[in-house]
Order: structure tokens, then sequence, then C-alpha cells
């Protein structure tokens, strides 16, 4: 199947319109459906981007729009109903980030993705960063030796003092809410994909800035989804990671990830996008014997093309093309639902964590 003939719907209209829908017609896919839970911003997105079909039911895009694949680009809650949908439908799915609401649906997403066949992808596009892509190339040439340590700090916070906002279901942590479950999840598959599987988990997360106001009153309530958390992670090839992350920070530092290796250290700064790994990153490298971290190059081949609509354009349309390679080969490239279902055990670990005060063990499942 070329990527002309694969024709997919997008559930979803937020990240969905922003940068799936642009990425998936730039890879020559034929996005035939979108939907919506307010059939008004299905219709909207349809007309912005040519898409004939329109729906606010996902049970009847699946039933009734052409369709050989499915984003599902919902609400975390809605994750797991839908991709299971999707999946005893016969399409390939592309689920975004973070992957389920715990480990029990994670599995699950995972164990029935394999027994169909079809190809399944989660949405962690930044692997395909740049940088991070060459940081993984040098990690396997030797670049580091064996793993000391990797410091990643996600640090920011309001600078204008803080207001409460209106609550919303991003505040609420029994909706899938919280900066660990957003942004945490990246890291962690980060982590994997560069050092190997995790085998323990120790962690804090924490609500700061918590103060909402109820949209239809004055009334302050508190937010249960965390703005800031804080782990440890070990691997069994030996090494551990360390991260802050925190959006209560006034005045905070910013994003960076710092690798400590035996034989050299490697540094990827995150320059002007804010949380997210530029696609065109700068990578700093030092081994035994040189004077200071110089800049690396990063090979044109890792960013053979720029997008400037959306600074994550360019490794999402790159994930696309694994996800075409997938769909043409019967593969499920990483990062899969293996690797979705990984990474949630470990977000799981992390609250575990905090509740207990306990390291939490991770065995491996294949």
């Amino acid at each position: 199947m070329s990527s002309s003939s694969l024709r997919i719907g997008v559930i979803g209209v937020g990240y969905g319109t922003s940068v799936q829908i642009p990425g998936f017609q730039s890879e020559g896919v034929e996005v035939t459906a979108v939907c919506a839970r307010r059939r008004e911003r299905a219709q909207e997105t349809a007309e912005r981007f040519g898409i004939p079909g329109v729906y606010d039911d996902y049970h009847e895009m699946l039933r009734d729009a052409p369709l050989d694949a499915v984003s599902v680009v919902s609400p975390i809650p809605l994750h797991h109903p839908m991709t299971m949908a999707a999946l005893d439908a016969g399409k390939h799915v592309l689920c975004e980030k973070a992957f389920a609401m715990d480990q029990g649906q994670a599995r699950e997403m995972w164990q029935r993705a394999e027994s169909t066949g079809l190809t399944t992808m989660i949405g962690h596009e930044f692997r395909f960063a740049s940088a991070r892509m060459r940081v993984k190339e040098l990690i396997d040439e030797g670049y580091l030796g064996s793993l000391h340590m990797a410091l990643i700090r996600l640090v920011n916070g309001p600078r204008r003092g803080f207001r409460p906002r209106p609550l919303t279901d991003r505040d609420d942590v029994t909706q899938g809410g919280g900066l660990l479950w957003s942004l945490g999840s990246h890291h962690i598959d980060c982590c994997r994909h560069w050092f190997g599987e995790v085998t323990s988990v120790s962690g804090h997360v924490e609500t700061h800035l918590g103060e909402r106001t109820l949209p239809d009153s004055r009334a302050t309530v508190q937010a249960t989804a965390d703005d800031s958390f804080s782990f440890t992670l070990g691997f069994a090839q030996g090494g551990w990671a360390i991260m802050t992350g925190t959006n209560a920070a006034p005045f905070g530092s910013g994003a960076s990830v710092e690798i400590y290796g035996r034989e050299g250290t490697l540094v990827t700064p995150h320059v002007g996008t804010g949380v997210n790994p530029p696609s065109h990153g700068k990578l700093l490298g030092a081994r035994a014997g040189d004077d200071a971290l110089a800049e690396l190059p990063v090979p044109e081949r890792l960013q053979p093309f720029a997008d400037d609509r959306d600074d994550r354009l360019m490794p999402f349309r790159l994930m696309v093309r694994e996800f075409l390679r997938g769909v043409q080969g019967g593969t499920s490239p990483a990062p899969n639902f293996y690797d979705g279902f990984r990474c949630q055990q470990v977000l799981d670990a992390v609250r575990e964590s905090s509740a207990t005060g306990h390291v939490v063990q991770i065995a491996r499942e294949n």
C-alpha cells in the first residue's frame, strides 16, 4: 500500500488540526474523515482541510467512512475504548500519548493489537527530533561508554504571578490530567529508547498551583492533577535517569537533557521551543581528552526537511513515514503499543511511589 492509497480518519481536532492532519496530508495520506465531540468543530476542520467525512460519533465513523487507519487524538480516558473499537473494525491505529489511564488498559491495547497483526504506533514523535536521533546513534556507537546518569530538567512557571484559571478536565487526575502524563510520558519514552528497559522507579508528584475557579461561579476549588513531578529510573543495563518537571517555578530555567557516561558526555539544549525538543536541535558532546563540550554535527539525513508551520511537524511526519512502512510491511515500528505499555508501567510506578514512599520494581513483560 502506498501513502497515496492509505485512508485515515482522525478523532480529535486539537493537536489533530495543528499537527496531525497537516502532517498526514503532507506525507500523501488521504484524510477521509474527521470526528469531534462537537460536530461544528469537525465541520470547521473538514472545510479547512478538504476532508469529505464529518462525524461526531466515532462508532459511526468506523462503520461508515472509507478508512484503512485511525488516529486517536482524543482525551486520554477515550484512548482505550476508541483504540479497541478501531482494532475490532480492522483498522491500523496511531494513538496519541499518554497511551492510557493505567497499565491495565495499556496491556489490553497492546495485546489486542498483537493478536490482530495490524500496524499500531503511539505518538511519541519526539523520538524523531534530529538531535535525539543522533544521541541514540552515538550511544549505540559507544560514545558515552557505560551510562552513569542522565539529568533531565523541565522547569517552567508563571512570570506574571499566579492567577487561578477556570477548571477544566486537564485539572482532573481521573481524566488523565497532569504534567507527568502530558510531558513526563515523552521523556520516559525517550529514556527507554536511549537506555533500555526500566527496572526500578521512585518518584513524587505534587500540585503547587492548584487553585481553580468554577466556570459558572466565583467559587475556588483545587485541581487534583499534578503540576510538578520528580522521578528516578534505574535501568536493566545499569545507570539511572533523574527528571524534574514543573510548571510551578516562576522564572524557571527551562529544559535540558544531560547524559553522563564513563567515556563521555552528551547534552541536548532546548532552545526556542519551550517544553518540546526542537526538531532541528543542537547537540553538544565531549569525550575523555577533549578540552570542553563542543557542538557535534547532526547529519542532514536525520533532518531531511524543514516545516515552518509548526516545529513538531518534522518529527511527526518522520513518524508517519514509519507508520506507512509498517502498514506496507505488516509490522508495528517503534514506538509501538508495546512501547506505550512499558511507558505506562513507569507512569503508574511514579504515582505509586509517590503515594507509598517506596521504590517500585518493574518486571519485564514480552
